[in-house]
C-alpha cells in the first residue's frame, strides 16, 4: 500500500533523474521520489547504474563479485510487547502464550539449546528478537522478571547474550527495539552489533488514528532516529533498515533514506541497511493491504544505492521476494541478511527461508559468489577500537577469517569465557606525563585517529552553524540589574539572559552585584583546598571533541596507572598535607567496570584519612554499563568501597544541542542529571560544573543553572559551582575550525557573576579556576561573584594537554597570593567546606613549596 500518490511522474522527470543518476550526480529527495517510482525499462535503467555503484563499493572493500550472508539462529525472546503494530503477528499477550504452554520469556534453557544446536549445523550469529520493553504494559511480564531476579527486559536480554557467547561460541547479534543511550551502553560488551529498524519517517503514520503505528509509542520516527543516533556516539555497529508500503508516500520514503545516509555520514556506525517490502498477514488490522510488489522493492533498494553510496551494505531478505532473486541481485544488494538452516523467520512464519545451497546457486545464476559472513561486518572488525568490546575479540576472532573479516566457514562455535581483559591494572606508556606536560609538551596536537574518532567533521561544522548565532536581546538591562541587586531569585529568563551579554558598564555593575551577593551569602574569606588530582589513564575512545586529554592505547602520549601507583601519589599527597584525592580518567575499554572499586580501595588501604572524590558521571555510567549493575547499585557498591564524594564534571553544558557538537559519545544531560542525583540521595555529594566558550551561546549558560539550581533544591547535594573556561588550543572541535577560541574576559566575567546571581541561595560556593584562568584572572572573578580557587592540583593534566598555560601546581602561598590580589583573606577548607583538622594544616604549611620534588614518582 502507498496511500495518497499524486500520480506517476512525468517522463520528463524520470528521464533527467535516471540521468542523473547514471551519471553518478547528488539526487535531492523530489528525484529520489521519481525514482522510486521506476518500473519496467526505467527500473532496469536505474539498477543498472545502482548496480555500478554496488560494485564499485565491493571492490574497494576488497570483495568483488561477492554478495554476503550470515548462517543465524533466530531467539525470540519474548513475543510480548508494549506496542501495537497493525501489521504484527509476531507480538501476542500472555493468555494466548499461556494457553500454548510457553512462559512469558523463553527460558534461559530454551535460548541455550536453540544456540547449541545452531551451532551444530555451523550457525555464527543468535539473533534475539523480542518486542518493546513488555513489562510496561503486561504485569505478567513484570511478574516473570522479577520472579527470575532481573530489573528489566534488557538486563535478561544482556544475560543470555552472555551465556550464549560462554556455552556455546555463537556471536549475539540483538534486536530489543527501542534502547537509551545508557542501554546502548549495557547491550555494547555483549554483543559485537545491535539493530533496530527505522522503517518509515513519516510520522503521520504514527500520529494519526488508523495509522500502522499508531498506539505504539516505540515507533515514534523521531525517537527510532534517536536510537541511530545514540548508536553512533557509542560506536556500536548497528544494523537498520526500511519497510516499504506501509502507507508512506514515495516522498516519505525518500526521506528516510536520507535521514539514514545523514546519520551514517555523521558516525560512520550503520553497518547494513536493510529494504524490507510489507506483506500482509492474516489476522491483523492491516490484512487487506495489498503487498508491496517486488519491482516497487527493487526500485528502493535502486534509489537506497544510489543514495546510500558504494560503502553502503545493502540487504533483502531473501524468504520475502519471491524467487525473483536476479531482481533484486541487479538493483544494488550485497547481502541477504541472516539465513537460518534451523528455525523459521519468526516474524514471517509463511516465507520459509531458502536453503543455503539453493541461496549460493542463485546467486551465483546474478554472476556472484556468496559467500558467509558474521553478524558484525567486516569492515567494523577491521576498524577494531571502540567499535568491538575488547570481551568480545576472543568470540569474534574464533570465528573470523584474518584476512577478510568474513566468516571462517569451515569453523565450528565454541563456548569461550566472556570476561574482563588480562591487562587490568598494568602501568603502561607515559605514566610520567602528570610531570613531563609542563617541562616536555605533548607529543603532537592531535591524536592519531583525529579523523576518524570524532565522526564527520564537515557534518558536524553544518550541525553546530545554528547554535553559534548569538540571539538577539530587547530587555532592559538597567531594570534586570536592578531585579538581580533587589531579588537575584525574581530575575526572568529574559533578564537574566541580558544580564548574560551585559558589557561595559552594565558588566561592571553586574559584577558588583555578584560579589556583594557573595559577601553577604558566605562572607569574604577565599577558600581553598590541598589536594591532588590523579588522572590514572588517558586511554579512551569516547570521541569528546573538546579534549586534548584523551589518547589511542598506541599513541606516544597514552598511559595508564597500576594501582600502586594510584595509591602511592594519594600516599605522597598525605605526606605533605592533603586532605583530598581527586581521580578522573579516560574510558578505557580494557579497564572493567569494578576497577573504580579498585582504585577507591586502593587509596583507602593506603591512606584511610584521605577524602576521595572521584569518578564523573560518564565514569559512574561506564561502571555501571559495564558491571550491568544499576546507577544506584553501581554507586551503592563503589561508596562502600572508598568513595565519598563525586566531581560534577561530564557536564560540561547540559543542553543536548551543544553536547552533540562537543562530544560523540559522552553521556546525554538527561543520564548526568539522573547520576548527581542518585548520588545525592545515596549520601555522596558532588560538585557542579560548567564548560563554556567553544559553541555555546548565553542562552545555553542560562539553561544549564536553572538546571543544577533545580536539582541542588530537590537533593540538596552540590558542594560548589566550578566555572570551566574552554581551552581551545589543542581542543579537536577548535582545530577543526568549528568551536570559538575559547571565552573572552567578557564572558569569564558574566559566567561567574550570573552564577552566583542564579544559583543563589542554593548553590552558595562558587569557584574559579586558576589552571584556566591564571592568578590575574582567578583574582578578576574572586572579584565577580567567585570565593573559592579549588586546589592546590599538585599535578594537572587534563588541562595541560589542551594547551592551559598556568602549570599544574600551585603552592598555598600562591593561593594566597590570588586572593590577596583580588584584596581578601584566605583559609583551606575540606571536600564538603569544612574546617580542616590542625595536623593537615601544619603538614600542609611544613611542606608548601616543596611538593615538586616529590611529583616524578619512581616506577
Amino acid at each position: 500500500m502507498t496511500d495518497a500518490q499524486p500520480g506517476r511522474p512525468t517522463e520528463n522527470a524520470m528521464r533527467r533523474a535516471l540521468k542523473r543518476a547514471r551519471d553518478g550526480v547528488a539526487l535531492d529527495t523530489a528525484e529520489a521520489a521519481v525514482l522510486l517510482q521506476a518500473r519496467g525499462e526505467q527500473l532496469r535503467d536505474l539498477s543498472a547504474s545502482a548496480a555500478r555503484v554496488r560494485d564499485a563499493g565491493l571492490e574497494a572493500a576488497g570483495r568483488p563479485g561477492v554478495i554476503t550472508y550470515s548462517k543465524k539462529v533466530f531467539i525470540p525472546l519474548t513475543r510480548l510487547c508494549r506496542d501495537r503494530c497493525h501489521y504484527c503477528t509476531f507480538v501476542t499477550v500472555p493468555g494466548k502464550l499461556r494457553r500454548e504452554g510457553h512462559g512469558m520469556y523463553l527460558s534461559p534453557d530454551e535460548v541455550v539449546e536453540v544456540a547449541r544446536q545452531g551451532a551444530a549445523l555451523g550457525c555464527k550469529e543468535a539473533l534475539f528478537t523480542l518486542g518493546d520493553r513488555p513489562e510496561d504494559r503486561w504485569p505478567e511480564a513484570r511478574e516473570w522478571l522479577d520472579a527470575h531476579g532481573y530489573d528489566d527486559t534488557l538486563a535478561y536480554v544482556r544475560a543470555m547474550a552472555i551465556r550464549v557467547l560462554e556455552e556455546t561460541g555463537l556471536l549475539p547479534h540483538l534486536n530489543p527495539g527501542v534502547m537509551s543511550w545508557t542501554d546502548l551502553q549495557r547491550l555494547k560488551p555483549v554483543a559485537p552489533s545491535l539493530g533496530m529498524m527505522l522503517e518509515t519517517t513519516a510520522t503521520r503514520l504514527w500520529s494519526e488514528p488508523g495509522g500502522p503505528h499508531h498506539g505504539s509509542p516505540d515507533k515514534e520516527p523521531a525517537v527510532r532516529l534517536r536510537v541511530l543516533e545514540d548508536a553512533g556516539r557509542s560506536n556500536v555497529p548497528f544494523t537498520t533498515g526500511v519497510l516499504i508500503g506501509i502507507g508512506e508516500s514515495y516522498e516519505e520514503r525518500a526521506d528516510a533514506l536520507f535521514q539514514l545516509r545523514r546519520i551514517q555520514r555523521q558516525y560512520q556506525s550503520i553497518q547494513e541497511v536493510i529494504v524490507q517490502n510489507f506483506r500482509a498477514k492474516p489476522n491483523t488490522a492491516m490484512r487487506a493491504t495489498p503487498d508491496a510488489e517486488l519491482e516497487e522493492l527493487a526500485a528502493c533498494i535502486a534509489v537506497a544505492r544510489h543514495i546510500l553510496g558504494p560503502a553502503a551494505r545493502i540487504q533483502a531478505p531473501p524468504n520475502l521476494v519471491d524467487a525473483e532473486y536476479a531482481l533484486i541481485v541487479g538493483a544494488g544488494i550485497d547481502d541477504w541478511g541472516g539465513v537460518s538452516p534451523l528455525t523459521p523467520d519468526h516474524v514471517n512464519p509463511e516465507r520459509p527461508w531458502p536453503h543455503i545451497d539453493q541461496l549460493a546457486e542463485r546467486t551465483r545464476e546474478s554472476g556472484f559468489e556468496l559467500r558467509e559472513r558474521l553478524t558484525v561486518y567486516p569492515e567494523f572488525i577491521a576498524r577494531g577500537e571502540p567499535w568491538l568490546d575488547p570481551r568480545l575479540l576472543p568470540h569474534v576472532r574464533a570465528l573470523a577469517d584474518p584476512e577478510t573479516g568474513l566468516a571462517r566457514e569451515d569453523a565450528l562455535p565454541e563456548g569461550l569465557p566472556w570476561q574482563e581483559p588480562d591487562e587490568g591494572f598494568t602501568a603502561t606508556g607515559r605514566t610520567d606525563l602528570h610531570r613531563t606536560i609542563d617541562t616536555e609538551g605533548r607529543t603532537g596536537d592531535r591524536r592519531a585517529d583525529f579523523d576518524a574518532v570524532y565522526g564527520d567533521w564537515e557534518a558536524l561544522r553544518e550541525q553546530a552553524a545554528p547554535g553559534m548565532v548569538p540571539q538577539r536581546i530587547d530587555s532592559d538591562v538597567r531594570e534586570a540589574l536592578a531585579q538581580a541587586a533587589d531579588d537575584p531569585t525574581r530575575l526572568s529568563d529574559d533578564q537574566a539572559l541580558a544580564l548574560l551579554h551585559a558589557d561595559g558598564p552594565a558588566l561592571d555593575a553586574l559584577c558588583s552585584i555578584a560579589d556583594d551577593l557573595r559577601r553577604a551569602t558566605v562572607g569574604d574569606e577565599v577558600t581553598y583546598i590541598v589536594t591532588r588530582n590523579i588522572n590514572f589513564t588517558n586511554v579512551c575512545y569516547t570521541g569528546c571533541r573538546f579534549c586534548a586529554f584523551a589518547q589511542r592505547r598506541t599513541d606516544a602520549d597514552a598511559y595508564t596507572l597500576s594501582l600502586d601507583q594510584v595509591a602511592d601519589r594519594a600516599a605522597q599527597a598525605w605526606e605533605v598535607g592533603a586532605t583530598e584525592v581527586c581521580m578522573q580518567g579516560g574510558i578505557h575499554p580494557d579497564l572493567p567496570g569494578t576497577a573504580y572499586f579498585d582504585i577507591a580501595r586502593a587509596v583507602k588501604e593506603r591512606v584511610p584519612g584521605m577524602h576521595v572524590h572521584a569518578f564523573s558521571p560518564m565514569e559512574v555510567v561506564n561502571g555501571a554499563s559495564r558491571t550491568g549493575l544499576s546507577i544506584r547499585d553501581w554507586l551503592t557498591a563503589a561508596k562502600e568501597a572508598g568513595l565519598d564524594s563525586i566531581p560534577g564534571t561530564a557536564a560540561e553544558i547540559l543542553d543536548d544541542e551543544v553536547r552533540w557538537v562537543l562530544t560523540k559519545g559522552k553521556l546525554p544531560a538527561a543520564d548526568w542529571i539522573e547520576v548527581v542525583r542518585t548520588a545525592h540521595e545515596l549520601g555522596l555529594r558532588s560538585s557542579s560544573t560548567m564548560m563554556y566558550g567553544h559553541v555555546d551561546q548565553p542562552r545555553h549558560w542560562l539553561g544549564h543553572f536553572r538546571t543544577l539550581a533545580a536539582i541542588q533544591q530537590e537533593t540538596g547535594g552540590f558542594t560548589e559551582f566550578v566555572t570551566l573556561p574552554f581551552i581551545h588550543t589543542n581542543a579537536p572541535v577548535y582545530l577543526a575550525g568549528i568551536a570559538r577560541p575559547g571565552p573572552t574576559t567578557r564572558d569569564n566575567r558574566a559566567v561567574t557573576a550570573m552564577a552566583r546571581v542564579l544559583l543563589h541561595p542554593h548553590i552558595t560556593n562558587i569557584q574559579t579556576s586558576w589552571v584556566k584562568l591564571g592568578a590575574e584572572g582567578a583574582a578578576e572573578m574572586l572579584r565577580s561573584g567567585a570565593n573559592d580557587l579549588g586546589g592546590t592540583l599538585m599535578e594537572e593534566t587534563i588541562s595541560r594537554m589542551a594547551g592551559s598555560r598556568y602549570g599544574s601546581y600551585r603552592s598555598i602561598e600562591d593561593l594566597r597570593a590570588i586572593a590577596t590580589l583580588a584584596g581578601r583573606p584566605a583559609r583551606p577548607r575540606t571536600t564538603l567546606y569544612g574546617e580542616v583538622p590542625a595536623e593537615r594544616v601544619a603538614a600542609a604549611e611544613a611542606s608548601d613549596g616543596h611538593l615538586p620534588e616529590l611529583l616524578p614518582l619512581a616506577d
